[in-house]
Protein backbone atom coordinates (compact mmCIF):
# COMPACT_ATOMS: atom_id res chain seq x y z
CA UNK A 1 0.00 0.00 0.00
CA UNK A 2 1.36 3.55 -0.42
CA UNK A 3 0.65 6.33 1.48
CA UNK A 4 0.61 9.89 1.12
CA UNK A 5 4.09 12.23 0.91
CA UNK A 6 2.66 14.83 3.64
CA UNK A 7 1.77 12.03 6.18
CA UNK A 8 5.62 11.04 6.48
CA UNK A 9 6.71 14.55 7.14
CA UNK A 10 5.20 14.29 10.40
CA UNK A 11 7.13 13.77 13.58
CA UNK A 12 6.21 12.12 16.67
CA UNK A 13 6.61 14.00 19.70
CA UNK A 14 9.64 12.26 21.98
CA UNK A 15 8.13 12.72 25.19
CA UNK A 16 5.55 10.37 24.61
CA UNK A 17 8.10 7.91 22.86
CA UNK A 18 10.27 7.94 26.46
CA UNK A 19 7.30 7.56 28.28
CA UNK A 20 6.60 4.08 26.80
CA UNK A 21 9.71 3.22 26.77
CA UNK A 22 9.76 4.28 30.74
CA UNK A 23 6.58 1.80 31.31
CA UNK A 24 8.27 -1.20 29.35
CA UNK A 25 11.49 -0.83 31.66
CA UNK A 26 9.16 -0.89 34.52
CA UNK A 27 6.92 -3.65 33.60
CA UNK A 28 10.38 -5.24 34.02
CA UNK A 29 10.94 -4.03 37.29
CA UNK A 30 12.97 -0.95 36.81
CA UNK A 31 12.55 1.97 38.67
CA UNK A 32 12.02 4.76 37.23
CA UNK A 33 11.96 8.79 37.81
CA UNK A 34 9.71 10.58 35.39
CA UNK A 35 11.23 13.77 34.58
CA UNK A 36 10.46 13.70 30.99
CA UNK A 37 6.33 14.68 30.75
CA UNK A 38 5.42 18.12 30.70
CA UNK A 39 2.33 17.38 33.00
CA UNK A 40 1.29 18.65 36.18
CA UNK A 41 1.20 15.82 38.72
CA UNK A 42 -1.62 17.96 40.75
CA UNK A 43 -6.08 16.65 39.83
CA UNK A 44 -7.98 19.54 38.12
CA UNK A 45 -9.16 21.91 40.81
CA UNK A 46 -12.39 20.21 42.79
CA UNK A 47 -14.73 23.33 41.26
CA UNK A 48 -13.98 22.65 37.59
CA UNK A 49 -14.23 18.65 38.00
CA UNK A 50 -17.76 19.63 39.37
CA UNK A 51 -19.03 22.02 37.30
CA UNK A 52 -18.31 19.51 34.62
CA UNK A 53 -20.26 16.66 36.25
CA UNK A 54 -23.24 19.15 36.99
CA UNK A 55 -23.08 19.57 33.21
CA UNK A 56 -23.51 16.44 32.07
CA UNK A 57 -26.71 15.79 34.16
CA UNK A 58 -27.61 18.82 33.44
CA UNK A 59 -28.18 17.99 29.64
CA UNK A 60 -25.02 19.09 28.06
CA UNK A 61 -24.03 16.28 26.15
CA UNK A 62 -24.63 17.46 22.51
CA UNK A 63 -23.53 19.11 19.59
CA UNK A 64 -22.18 22.50 20.17
CA UNK A 65 -21.50 24.68 17.36
CA UNK A 66 -17.83 24.24 15.49
CA UNK A 67 -16.25 27.03 17.05
CA UNK A 68 -17.59 26.45 20.54
CA UNK A 69 -20.67 28.10 22.22
CA UNK A 70 -21.20 31.56 22.14
CA UNK A 71 -21.02 31.87 25.37
CA UNK A 72 -18.10 29.73 25.96
CA UNK A 73 -16.12 32.10 23.39
CA UNK A 74 -17.23 35.31 25.37
CA UNK A 75 -15.87 33.99 28.59
CA UNK A 76 -12.35 33.34 26.33
CA UNK A 77 -12.48 36.73 25.56
CA UNK A 78 -12.86 38.61 28.61
CA UNK A 79 -10.46 36.32 29.91
CA UNK A 80 -7.90 37.55 27.32
CA UNK A 81 -9.20 41.19 28.78
CA UNK A 82 -8.71 40.56 31.80
CA UNK A 83 -5.42 38.85 31.52
CA UNK A 84 -3.51 40.76 28.76
CA UNK A 85 -5.53 43.66 28.39
CA UNK A 86 -6.44 43.02 24.70
CA UNK A 87 -9.76 44.08 23.69
CA UNK A 88 -11.50 41.24 21.35
CA UNK A 89 -14.95 39.67 20.97
CA UNK A 90 -16.59 36.22 20.87
CA UNK A 91 -16.50 35.94 17.34
CA UNK A 92 -12.70 36.19 17.28
CA UNK A 93 -12.54 32.84 19.35
CA UNK A 94 -12.55 29.56 18.26
CA UNK A 95 -12.65 26.44 20.80
CA UNK A 96 -11.24 23.27 19.90
CA UNK A 97 -9.83 19.98 21.41
CA UNK A 98 -6.38 21.14 22.84
CA UNK A 99 -3.94 23.68 21.62
CA UNK A 100 -2.54 21.16 19.34
CA UNK A 101 -5.56 21.55 16.76
CA UNK A 102 -5.07 25.68 17.17
CA UNK A 103 -1.66 24.85 15.64
CA UNK A 104 -2.39 22.73 12.35
CA UNK A 105 -5.34 24.84 12.17
CA UNK A 106 -3.23 28.10 12.11
CA UNK A 107 -0.55 27.01 10.02
CA UNK A 108 -2.80 24.74 7.10
CA UNK A 109 -4.85 28.31 6.64
CA UNK A 110 -2.25 30.67 7.06
CA UNK A 111 0.92 28.58 4.94
CA UNK A 112 1.28 27.07 1.46
CA UNK A 113 3.43 25.03 0.37
CA UNK A 114 6.84 26.54 -0.32
CA UNK A 115 6.11 29.19 2.15
CA UNK A 116 8.52 30.12 4.63
CA UNK A 117 7.90 29.94 8.65
CA UNK A 118 10.43 30.97 11.15
CA UNK A 119 10.26 29.44 14.23
CA UNK A 120 12.29 28.68 17.86
CA UNK A 121 15.37 26.44 17.69
CA UNK A 122 15.20 24.51 20.71
CA UNK A 123 11.56 24.24 20.28
CA UNK A 124 8.33 22.67 21.05
CA UNK A 125 8.43 19.64 17.89
CA UNK A 126 4.89 20.35 16.49
CA UNK A 127 5.49 23.60 15.22
CA UNK A 128 8.30 22.35 12.66
CA UNK A 129 6.46 18.53 12.37
CA UNK A 130 3.19 20.63 11.27
CA UNK A 131 5.19 23.32 8.60
CA UNK A 132 7.01 20.25 6.98
CA UNK A 133 3.10 18.70 7.00
CA UNK A 134 1.60 21.41 4.86
CA UNK A 135 5.01 21.27 2.58
CA UNK A 136 6.86 24.67 3.80
CA UNK A 137 9.92 25.07 5.53
CA UNK A 138 10.71 25.81 8.86
CA UNK A 139 13.33 28.12 9.12
CA UNK A 140 14.99 27.94 12.53
CA UNK A 141 16.03 31.25 14.85
CA UNK A 142 18.79 29.68 17.87
CA UNK A 143 17.20 30.26 21.32
CA UNK A 144 20.57 30.81 22.78
CA UNK A 145 21.94 30.15 26.75
CA UNK A 146 23.49 33.52 26.71
CA UNK A 147 20.66 35.18 25.82
CA UNK A 148 18.56 33.82 28.43
CA UNK A 149 17.15 31.55 25.50
CA UNK A 150 15.56 34.53 24.33
CA UNK A 151 15.54 35.37 20.16
CA UNK A 152 17.84 37.85 19.13
CA UNK A 153 15.66 39.98 16.96
CA UNK A 154 18.61 40.89 15.26
CA UNK A 155 19.87 37.69 13.92
CA UNK A 156 15.57 36.73 13.17
CA UNK A 157 15.32 40.00 11.37
CA UNK A 158 17.86 38.06 8.87
CA UNK A 159 16.22 34.80 8.69
CA UNK A 160 12.99 36.61 6.86
CA UNK A 161 12.75 36.77 3.08
CA UNK A 162 10.69 36.71 0.29
CA UNK A 163 9.23 33.20 1.17
CA UNK A 164 8.66 34.34 5.25
CA UNK A 165 4.80 34.30 5.91
CA UNK A 166 4.99 33.55 9.53
CA UNK A 167 7.06 33.99 12.85
CA UNK A 168 6.37 31.23 16.00
CA UNK A 169 6.53 32.45 19.88
CA UNK A 170 6.42 30.25 23.09
CA UNK A 171 6.61 32.36 26.07
CA UNK A 172 6.98 30.87 28.44
CA UNK A 173 8.96 28.65 26.30
CA UNK A 174 9.31 24.79 26.01
CA UNK A 175 12.07 23.23 26.91
CA UNK A 176 14.18 26.28 28.10
CA UNK A 177 11.90 28.23 30.54
CA UNK A 178 12.55 31.18 28.82
CA UNK A 179 9.94 34.10 28.83
CA UNK A 180 10.37 36.88 26.02
CA UNK A 181 10.29 40.46 27.08
CA UNK A 182 8.13 43.17 26.93
CA UNK A 183 10.83 45.16 24.38
CA UNK A 184 11.28 41.85 23.06
CA UNK A 185 7.63 41.89 21.80
CA UNK A 186 7.87 44.83 20.45
CA UNK A 187 11.04 44.47 18.24
CA UNK A 188 9.42 41.16 16.75
CA UNK A 189 6.17 42.93 16.47
CA UNK A 190 8.06 45.86 14.20
CA UNK A 191 9.46 42.43 12.35
CA UNK A 192 6.61 41.10 11.71
CA UNK A 193 4.78 44.76 10.87
CA UNK A 194 7.66 45.36 8.36
CA UNK A 195 7.43 42.01 6.84
CA UNK A 196 3.73 41.69 6.58
CA UNK A 197 4.03 38.38 8.36
CA UNK A 198 1.48 35.96 10.66
CA UNK A 199 2.75 35.68 14.37
CA UNK A 200 1.61 32.61 16.04
CA UNK A 201 2.02 32.71 20.15
CA UNK A 202 1.94 29.85 21.68
CA UNK A 203 0.97 31.03 25.48
CA UNK A 204 -0.13 27.98 26.96
CA UNK A 205 2.33 28.69 29.83
CA UNK A 206 1.02 31.84 30.67
CA UNK A 207 -0.46 31.21 34.08
CA UNK A 208 3.64 29.73 34.88
CA UNK A 209 5.52 32.34 35.36
CA UNK A 210 7.95 32.91 38.58
CA UNK A 211 10.14 35.73 38.18
CA UNK A 212 9.34 38.81 36.20
CA UNK A 213 5.84 39.64 34.32
CA UNK A 214 4.21 37.34 31.27
CA UNK A 215 3.73 39.67 28.43
CA UNK A 216 1.36 38.84 25.41
CA UNK A 217 2.94 40.16 22.18
CA UNK A 218 -1.35 40.51 21.57
CA UNK A 219 -0.61 43.78 23.81
CA UNK A 220 1.49 45.61 21.54
CA UNK A 221 -0.92 48.13 19.99
CA UNK A 222 -2.06 47.16 16.52
CA UNK A 223 -0.49 43.15 17.12
CA UNK A 224 -3.40 41.44 16.66
CA UNK A 225 -4.53 42.35 13.11
CA UNK A 226 -1.69 39.75 12.06
CA UNK A 227 -2.09 37.51 15.53
CA UNK A 228 -2.99 34.16 16.50
CA UNK A 229 -2.55 33.84 20.55
CA UNK A 230 -2.92 30.26 21.73
CA UNK A 231 -3.75 29.35 25.27
CA UNK A 232 -5.50 26.34 26.74
CA UNK A 233 -6.37 24.67 29.78
CA UNK A 234 -3.35 21.54 30.04
CA UNK A 235 -1.20 23.35 31.94
CA UNK A 236 -2.42 26.09 34.46
CA UNK A 237 -5.60 24.42 35.44
CA UNK A 238 -3.91 20.80 35.17
CA UNK A 239 -6.40 19.49 32.68
CA UNK A 240 -4.33 17.88 30.06
CA UNK A 241 -6.75 15.08 29.83
CA UNK A 242 -9.81 16.91 29.34
CA UNK A 243 -8.21 18.36 26.21
CA UNK A 244 -9.29 22.20 25.62
CA UNK A 245 -7.77 25.06 23.70
CA UNK A 246 -8.69 28.05 22.11
CA UNK A 247 -7.69 30.50 19.45
CA UNK A 248 -7.89 34.01 19.36
CA UNK A 249 -7.13 35.49 15.83
CA UNK A 250 -8.82 37.58 12.82
CA UNK A 251 -12.30 37.37 12.22
CA UNK A 252 -11.83 35.91 8.97
CA UNK A 253 -9.29 33.58 9.87
CA UNK A 254 -11.71 32.08 12.69
CA UNK A 255 -13.91 31.75 9.99
CA UNK A 256 -12.31 29.37 8.62
CA UNK A 257 -11.01 27.48 11.32
CA UNK A 258 -14.47 26.98 12.59
CA UNK A 259 -15.10 25.49 8.76
CA UNK A 260 -11.78 23.59 9.33
CA UNK A 261 -13.27 22.27 12.89
CA UNK A 262 -16.81 21.05 11.07
CA UNK A 263 -14.47 18.52 8.54
CA UNK A 264 -12.32 17.62 11.22
CA UNK A 265 -13.46 16.97 14.54
CA UNK A 266 -17.48 18.66 14.61
CA UNK A 267 -16.70 20.78 18.03
CA UNK A 268 -15.39 20.81 20.81
CA UNK A 269 -16.77 18.68 23.99
CA UNK A 270 -20.20 20.66 25.31
CA UNK A 271 -19.43 20.22 29.02
CA UNK A 272 -15.78 20.90 28.72
CA UNK A 273 -16.93 24.07 27.86
CA UNK A 274 -18.70 24.43 30.81
CA UNK A 275 -15.80 23.67 33.24
CA UNK A 276 -13.26 25.90 31.32
CA UNK A 277 -15.88 28.99 32.10
CA UNK A 278 -15.84 27.73 35.84
CA UNK A 279 -11.84 28.04 35.52
CA UNK A 280 -12.05 31.19 34.35
CA UNK A 281 -14.20 32.51 36.87
CA UNK A 282 -13.84 30.26 39.68
CA UNK A 283 -11.45 30.41 42.94
CA UNK A 284 -7.92 29.93 42.09
CA UNK A 285 -6.60 28.51 45.28
CA UNK A 286 -5.98 25.08 44.29
CA UNK A 287 -3.65 26.56 41.01
CA UNK A 288 -1.85 29.36 43.04
CA UNK A 289 -0.93 26.09 45.61
CA UNK A 290 0.50 24.48 42.83
CA UNK A 291 2.20 27.32 40.91
CA UNK A 292 3.92 28.09 44.32
CA UNK A 293 4.91 24.25 44.30
CA UNK A 294 6.34 24.32 41.24
CA UNK A 295 8.28 27.53 42.05
CA UNK A 296 9.82 25.51 44.87
CA UNK A 297 10.80 22.69 43.10
CA UNK A 298 12.03 24.43 40.21
CA UNK A 299 14.40 26.30 42.92
CA UNK A 300 15.24 22.41 44.17
CA UNK A 301 16.49 21.36 41.10
CA UNK A 302 18.32 24.12 39.52
CA UNK A 303 20.04 24.22 42.95
CA UNK A 304 21.21 20.81 42.48
CA UNK A 305 22.07 20.48 38.92
CA UNK A 306 24.61 23.17 39.18
CA UNK A 307 25.98 21.26 42.49
CA UNK A 308 27.10 18.45 40.07
CA UNK A 309 30.65 18.58 38.41
CA UNK A 310 29.91 18.83 34.58
CA UNK A 311 26.13 20.50 34.69
CA UNK A 312 25.40 23.98 34.71
CA UNK A 313 21.79 25.00 34.75
CA UNK A 314 19.98 28.62 34.44
CA UNK A 315 17.13 29.38 36.44
CA UNK A 316 14.03 29.50 34.29
CA UNK A 317 11.33 32.37 34.50
CA UNK A 318 8.55 30.23 33.92
CA UNK A 319 6.83 26.89 32.74
CA UNK A 320 7.79 24.15 34.51
CA UNK A 321 11.31 22.70 32.72
CA UNK A 322 14.92 22.90 33.41
CA UNK A 323 17.53 22.88 30.47
CA UNK A 324 20.72 22.12 31.65
CA UNK A 325 23.99 22.56 29.91
CA UNK A 326 25.92 19.40 29.58
CA UNK A 327 28.56 19.96 27.03
CA UNK A 328 31.16 19.95 29.48
CA UNK A 329 30.21 16.09 30.13
CA UNK A 330 32.23 15.31 27.05
CA UNK A 331 29.15 12.95 25.56
CA UNK A 332 25.92 14.51 23.26
CA UNK A 333 22.62 14.64 24.32
CA UNK A 334 21.73 11.44 23.46
CA UNK A 335 24.49 10.00 25.20
CA UNK A 336 23.83 11.52 28.25
CA UNK A 337 19.85 10.70 28.24
CA UNK A 338 20.63 7.31 27.78
CA UNK A 339 23.23 6.83 30.27
CA UNK A 340 21.00 9.38 32.82
CA UNK A 341 17.49 6.77 31.55
CA UNK A 342 19.38 3.26 31.23
CA UNK A 343 21.87 3.32 34.15
CA UNK A 344 20.29 5.33 36.32
CA UNK A 345 16.42 5.14 35.91
CA UNK A 346 16.15 9.07 35.42
CA UNK A 347 13.82 9.82 32.39
CA UNK A 348 14.31 13.27 31.10
CA UNK A 349 14.92 14.33 27.04
CA UNK A 350 18.21 14.89 25.25
CA UNK A 351 18.05 18.73 23.96
CA UNK A 352 18.16 17.38 20.16
CA UNK A 353 14.58 16.49 20.56
CA UNK A 354 13.81 20.04 20.64
CA UNK A 355 15.64 20.50 17.59
CA UNK A 356 19.16 21.04 16.38
CA UNK A 357 20.72 23.95 18.67
CA UNK A 358 19.59 21.51 21.67
CA UNK A 359 22.60 19.76 21.03
CA UNK A 360 24.55 19.68 24.58
CA UNK A 361 21.58 20.30 27.17
CA UNK A 362 18.91 17.70 28.66
CA UNK A 363 15.31 18.54 29.38
CA UNK A 364 13.72 17.61 33.01
CA UNK A 365 10.08 18.39 33.78
CA UNK A 366 9.69 19.33 37.52
CA UNK A 367 6.33 18.32 37.51
CA UNK A 368 7.15 15.66 40.11
CA UNK A 369 7.57 15.70 43.92
CA UNK A 370 10.39 17.47 45.21
CA UNK A 371 11.51 13.95 46.88
CA UNK A 372 11.39 12.24 43.26
CA UNK A 373 13.50 15.25 42.35
CA UNK A 374 15.95 15.18 44.82
CA UNK A 375 16.38 11.13 44.50
CA UNK A 376 16.76 12.32 40.86
CA UNK A 377 19.46 14.38 41.58
CA UNK A 378 21.46 11.92 43.63
CA UNK A 379 21.01 8.91 40.86
CA UNK A 380 22.42 11.84 38.23
CA UNK A 381 25.51 12.24 40.71
CA UNK A 382 26.58 9.28 41.21
CA UNK A 383 26.37 7.86 37.65
CA UNK A 384 28.47 10.52 36.77
CA UNK A 385 30.53 10.15 39.52
CA UNK A 386 31.17 6.23 38.61
CA UNK A 387 31.45 7.25 35.02
CA UNK A 388 34.19 9.67 35.66
CA UNK A 389 36.26 7.17 38.04
CA UNK A 390 36.02 4.73 34.86
CA UNK A 391 37.61 7.42 32.77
Amino acid sequence: MQYSDRITRLKAEGAFAVLAECRRMEAEGKSIIHLQIGEPDFDTPGNISEAAIKAIRDGHTHYSPSGGTIEARAAVAEHIKRTRGIETAAEDVVIMPGVKPVIFGAIMGCINAGDEVICPNPGYPTYESVVNFVGAKPVPVPLREENDFRFDVNELRSLVTPRTKMIILNSPENPTGGVLTRSDMEAIYEVAEENDLWILTDEIYSGLVYDGEFVSIGSVPGAMKRTILMDGMSKTYAMTGWRMGYGVMPRQLADYLSTLAVNNFSCPASMVQVAMMEAFVGPMDEVNIMVEEFRKRRDVIVDGLNKIDGISCLKPQGAFYVFPNVKELGMTSQEVFDLLLYKAGVAGLPGTAFGKHGEGYIRFSYANSIENIQEALRRIEKILAEVRAKA
